[in-house]
């Protein structure tokens, strides 16, 4: 009996060590076949540890191909704390180079981590920190290969290009806007550590190239942009003005050739500037009252209306307007008298603008303000566009239609302006203005994207257009522009004088002067928006003070674009402030008791009789009491 018991247990115990065996077995095989690979992957996670390798961030390059925003290869520090023998000495150590709390370091070489990057102490460090710290050779302490961006020209095109951080991520400006384009996929090299931080020479280590950012393309002209560049940094620097800003456009297309405001900054060191100057782009953030720079849009909308034949119909300027019990006063004391419509815009007469705009009524005139879109945002991609400001239509009654009508009492942006004057002359289409035109792929260098006009909508007819460069060439010639006229150049334009409005009130003292030009006015190539604020010891004039800066950009810009010189254009008409000018005669060939002028003096350089070449050439147009330089030599040299 006892022996049948026994047997019995026996049986079970022989059947639970064979199912026990099988289970085993069977775990085994799930283990070594059906998991493997997951298992595997999870030791070899926790064996791993990962070197990162920065990818290099995208450049920005002009239309031309010249590199604006570039890199420069750094290093940075990462330690493996594991295998960092003494942490005091090694914060000891490298404290002084990083140039940090030795405390705050040691605490970070402390860390109970596989990995650790000592940032921002250690991001992006100099040549000679970077040997410094390889000098010490301290085990455990690594340099990896970084990039930090770098702008070459300073100053240059600040406020639109903005910065980044210091993990390269675009914080201000394009380099925000266009930050996903920019960035890059970073890489690394992985490799295989125990516990102990000992290396696993059982796996080879793994290299992750990364991926580089794409390069984006402007429509920036850096020949123009250096131009103005130079100007605006004169103007700057002569006139002292809280700020000065300017905008050159191509009227056809939209795209931003030039963009800049004072004061400025440099992104390389943006941490030394206050916010106040990185953060606004004057051009497309700021609102103001645009003053007679937007009489262009009220004449051209009611041109387009044909409210009047500007060369025959007719006003009388007696100097004020009554609108709504307010007396609106010319700038002209007792006015202008008899004069046309054209000499209307020409004067910028403001009671001939009253009755412009009183010729256009409520309704035509606010629907044109909206259909030049200056009550929105044009959409133009850059960072911190700002809308106008208009009246509502039921609180725009008599004295609000006749201030906007020649610009007080709307607020808009130099981007607003310069987009609805780039309509009032390209035929009447109003165009989305932008500033990126490509992006490239940096390994192949083809573009994966391309830019191209945005028309919004057509807001005045073809011949209107025709008619406003018209009357914007007669400003500059006979007009408040004669500083920006140019001998061979058609150029067309309009002053501005605003008073500054503070909180909705107009301050003493500043104003913002201005000056709207289009060049060359037949065939427009270039809108360019010039704009001061609170000149000090000059002309409160726009004419007087801006005029002539945008004249100094439009000659080299229109050389620059290869714009020919033409022989026929609209006489400038003198005063007795101007010095008038004459055409130089032709002196090659004849000998030098022949050289005669009642208008130039005469410089004579070399030796002989007969005149051989002369400066400036025959047919250009020179300034009464201007000096030719007559070479002479012998007549048959």
């Amino acid at each position: 009996m006892l022996y049948e018991i026994s047997k019995k247990k026996m049986k079970y115990i022989k059947y639970g060590a064979i199912f026990i065996c099988l289970c085993i077995i069977l775990k085994l095989f799930y283990i070594q076949i059906v998991s493997y690979y997951t298992l595997s992957e999870k030791a070899t996670t926790l064996w791993q540890r990962s070197f990162p390798i920065e990818a290099t961030r995208g450049e920005i390059l002009d239309r031309n191909g010249d590199t604006i925003v570039t890199n420069l290869t750094t290093s940075s520090l990462v330690v493996i704390p594991s295998q960092i023998k003494d942490p005091i000495s090694a914060a000891s150590a490298l404290a002084p180079i990083l140039q940090c709390d030795e405390a705050t370091l040691l605490t970070k070489l402390s860390k109970k981590v596989s990995i650790q990057r000592i940032s921002p102490e250690g991001r992006q460090l100099s040549e000679d920190q970077s040997l410094a710290i390889d000098n010490l050779k301290i085990p455990g302490v690594y340099l990896i290969k970084d990039t930090k961006r770098y702008y070459p020209n300073g100053n240059y095109l600040a406020q639109t290009l903005g910065f980044v951080g210091i993990d390269n991520q675009g914080l201000a400006g394009l380099e925000l806007k266009y930050n996903d384009y920019l960035s890059g996929k970073n890489g690394s090299i992985e490799y295989y550590m125990d516990a102990k931080g000992n290396n696993l020479p059982i796996y080879s280590s793994d290299y992750v190239y990364p991926t580089n950012g794409m390069d984006i393309e402007l429509t920036i002209d850096n020949r123009l942009q250096d131009i103005v560049e130079r100007e605006l940094n004169n103007a700057y620097d002569t006139y002292n003005p809280d700020g000065i800003w300017a905008l050159m456009m191509n009227p056809k297309t939209g795209e931003i050739l030039s963009i800049c405001s004072k004061p400025d900054f440099d992104p390389n060191h943006y941490q030394d500037y206050d916010s106040s100057t990185y953060n606004q782009n004057i051009p497309v953030w700021k609102t103001y009252e645009p003053g007679s720079t937007f009489k262009i849009i009220t004449f051209a909308s009611a041109l387009n209306e044909k409210l009047f034949d500007m060369d025959k119909d007719t006003y009388y300027d007696k100097g004020y307007e009554i609108v709504g019990g307010a007396r609106i006063k010319s700038w002209k004391a007792g006015g202008h008298g008899l004069q046309t419509f054209r000499e209307v815009l020409q004067n910028s007469s403001n009671p001939g603008f009253v009755e412009i705009g009183r010729r256009l009524g409520k309704d035509k005139l606010y629907q044109y303000v909206q259909d030049f879109g200056l009550t929105k945002k044009t959409g133009v991609d850059l960072v911190g566009e700002s809308s106008g400001i208009m009246f509502n239509y039921d609180k725009f009654g008599p004295l609000e239609q006749a201030t906007v009508s020649f610009g007080q009492g709307i607020s808009i942006t130099p981007i607003q302006l310069v987009t609805a004057v780039s309509a009032c002359v390209n035929g009447g289409h109003l165009n989305q203005p932008y500033i990126l035109n490509k992006v490239i792929n940096p390994y192949t260098k083809e573009a994966i994207y391309e830019a191209t006009t945005t028309h919004v909508r057509d807001v005045i007819s073809e011949e209107t257009s025709a008619l406003v460069r018209d009357a914007l060439e007669g400003v500059v010639a006979n007009g408040g522009g004669k500083n920006a006229y140019i001998e061979g150049y058609r150029i067309g334009g309009k002053t501005g004088t605003a008073q500054k409005a503070v909180d909705g009130s107009y301050v003493g003292g500043g104003y913002i002067l201005s000056f709207l030009g289009v060049a060359p006015v037949d065939d427009p190539e270039v809108v360019l928006y010039i704009a001061m604020d609170n000149a000090k010891n000059c002309v409160q004039y726009g004419g007087t003070t801006v005029a002539p800066i945008a004249r100094k950009i439009l000659v080299d810009v229109l050389n620059v674009l290869g714009v020919e010189k033409v022989t026929e254009q609209k006489e400038k008409t003198y005063t007795w402030m101007d010095i008038p000018k004459y055409t130089v005669d032709q002196y090659i060939g004849l000998s030098k008791s022949e050289v005669k002028s009642d208008h130039f003096k005469f410089k004579y350089v070399g030796e002989g009789d007969t005149v051989i070449d002369q400066l400036p050439r025959v047919n250009e147009k020179q300034e009464d009491g201007s000096t030719i330089i007559i070479m002479l030599g012998d007549s048959d040299s």
